[in-house]
């Protein structure tokens, strides 16, 4: 499903494969022989989403542009079932495993790989070549790679990277109710959208 976000519609070249229960909203651009399977959303809530050549988005991954973190993903790259990519810059022939999570501002070297359930936090930066095992962190520009069980490590790095500020907009300590207001706002800007064409065969 194609759907115009903010009056502006994705743009789907020829080459491009979209399933049926797909949806692109707002400014997505995708790029030669695109594809684009069951259940993914690719969403330009405020920023746009880019996509290069040969691209596969698997079924239920999310990529989403934000207005300070637009998406830009290279050309060759997986984004594997149920991903999260949020507001970050993925480089050329980059594998993206089942469930990794990508936060706004992060950038992805080139050739890289994030294995099953990784994560790579916000305004964080994982060199070219560089490979994020099953379930670890990646957090720090240049990125330093932690198992999960290293939480206090990992916060070490982390709370210096202002999540709360880049993903929400708010300074650290603000109450849920305050995030979530600010939330049902931001999102609420959907409740114009409108469906502007179901994807072809």
């Amino acid at each position: 499903m194609l759907i115009e976000h903010h009056g502006r519609r994705p743009t789907v070249p020829a080459s491009a494969y979209i399933a049926p229960t797909a949806v692109l909203c707002g400014a997505v651009n995708l790029g030669e022989n695109a594809r684009i399977l069951h259940g993914a959303v690719l969403s330009a809530e405020d920023g746009e989403v880019t996509l290069g050549s040969d691209v596969v988005v698997m079924e239920n991954a999310l990529v989403r542009g934000r207005k300070d973190h637009p998406v830009r993903i290279g050309d060759a790259v997986l984004v594997g079932p149920h991903a999260h990519v949020n507001g970050a810059t993925v480089e050329d022939e980059v594998f993206l495993a089942t469930g990794t999570s990508l936060f706004p501002g992060s950038i992805v070297g080139a050739k890289a790989e994030l294995r099953i359930n990784s994560i790579l936090h916000v305004g964080s930066r994982l060199e070219a070549g560089a490979v994020v095992p099953i379930g670890w962190v990646a957090v720090g520009a240049p990125a330093q790679l932690f198992p999960p069980d290293r939480h206090d490590d990992i916060w070490e790095i982390q709370q210096q990277m202002d999540f709360p500020g880049v993903v929400y907009g708010v300074p650290r300590g603000v109450t849920m109710r305050e995030v979530m207001t600010r939330q049902v706002a931001f999102y609420g800007e959907h409740l114009n959208d409108r469906v502007v064409e179901e994807p072809g065969p």
